[in-house]
């Protein structure tokens, strides 16, 4: 049981980060590989100051604020010297693997006897085990972060930024700066991510240099799941599904661990379940094909007529 409920925890945790992956990718447009140094980033900077003894909610807005900073770099890089989207956020991301080194002074941060915003619950000796209190917290902030974005992307603003994803040309005949746009939403979107990344290193109880790697397969797996798995297209929909593709992509790991898959194959895993998500959509479409004979009957005479044609 406590495997189970320490997999949704994590997936809460991660839960950020899918949604920060969702905003740069699918709102935005923009694929953005700084998630992987971002995450990092997050976890450094709380590490660093709870070790000199900050408070844990200044150490999670210390966090925000350089995650967006690291996405407000590759915006700029992006915008001002137009380069590649692609290219602009591996620089970054490249950068940040120095910069969290220089900000931890090592590569790990052993964080286990530091005062953590789960030890500060704990301390108010809540009736509730501490696995439950941990779940509690996140799924209380997850909601908070979620009923933020979504008025967000409902606001004027928020609708600028979804159409800079959507039609920039259109944007930009209303007289909206989509440069500025791009950078705020990589902004937003790095400072979940860091965030993500501070909350993780409280919980695991250690910053690490490498936990960034692979996260944003994991995000893109999150959102490919959620995605697949939500009923209906509005935004509202869209973000509580990512939350639980994020949840149900945590628990696949926890199952496949559980039935005795070594631990080291853990990104092969991932790497199958993201592939999985992603050919689900053709899978599916090519089950229901040949269910209708109808249905492929009409496009094999298609096929024909088109060849006849040429």
């Amino acid at each position: 049981m406590i495997l189970w409920i320490g997999a949704i925890s994590q997936g809460l945790g991660y839960a950020f980060l899918a949604l920060g992956v969702y905003l740069s990718f699918r709102v935005l447009n923009f694929p953005d590989l700084t998630v992987d140094g971002s995450l990092v980033t997050g976890a450094a900077v709380t590490g660093i100051l709870l070790i000199k003894g900050v408070h844990p909610a200044f150490c999670i807005l210390a966090a925000i604020l350089a995650g967006g900073i690291a996405g407000s770099i590759t915006g700029l890089i992006h915008t001002k010297f137009k380069i590649n989207p692609l290219l602009a956020s591996i620089l970054t991301m490249t950068a940040l693997y120095s910069i969290n080194l220089h900000i931890m002074g090592r590569s790990n941060l052993p964080l286990l006897r530091e005062k953590t915003i789960f030890s500060i619950l704990l301390d108010l000796n809540l009736p509730v085990s501490k696995d439950i209190l941990t779940l509690i917290s996140f799924l209380i902030l997850v909601l908070v972060v979620r009923f933020v974005i979504v008025w967000f992307l409902h606001t004027d603003l928020g609708l600028a930024f979804r159409a800079t994803g959507d039609n920039p040309e259109m944007i930009t005949a209303q007289g909206v700066n989509i440069n500025s746009t791009k950078i705020l939403g990589l902004m937003i979107a790095n400072g979940l991510v860091a965030l993500s990344g501070s909350l993780i290193a409280q919980y695991q109880g250690f910053a690490d240099v490498g936990m960034g790697i692979g996260m944003l397969v994991a995000g893109i797996a999150s959102l490919v799941i959620g995605e697949t798995f939500s009923a209906k297209k509005n935004i509202g929909f869209i973000i509580s599904g990512v939350i639980m593709g994020s949840i149900l992509f945590r628990l696949l790991i926890a199952l496949a661990l559980k039935a005795g898959l070594n631990p080291l194959d853990l990104k092969l895993i991932t790497a199958a379940f993201v592939l999985m998500a992603l050919a689900l959509p053709q899978i599916r479409k090519f089950i229901k094909l040949r269910m209708n004979p109808n249905r492929r009957k009409k496009l094999h005479t298609l096929a024909v007529s088109n060849k006849k044609n040429d």
